[in-house]
């Protein structure tokens, strides 16, 4: 997953040098702002994979837990 987060972020790290120099901005500036978005958009994407992964997580578990408790051999199904 970290490497899915890291090639989207330089996807847009590129794009974004490609859309600065097309500005007309200098050098120091089309990098010093792409690597802000850079970091900006990989920071904010992991953690929303990190909350979808958790929820997943934590609905699967509760699913599993609902049918441990449903299954034949536990006291309300003796």
């Amino acid at each position: 997953m970290n490497k899915i987060v890291l090639r989207l972020g330089l996807l847009v790290f590129l794009f974004s040098i490609i859309y600065f120099t097309q500005r007309g901005m200098s050098v120091e500036k089309v990098l010093i702002n792409s690597f802000a978005i850079f970091v900006f958009l990989t920071a904010m994407i992991s953690l929303i994979t990190i909350g979808l992964i958790k929820a997943i997580n934590s609905n699967s578990l509760n699913k599993l837990n609902s049918l441990s408790d449903h299954s034949a051999g536990h006291k309300e199904n003796e």
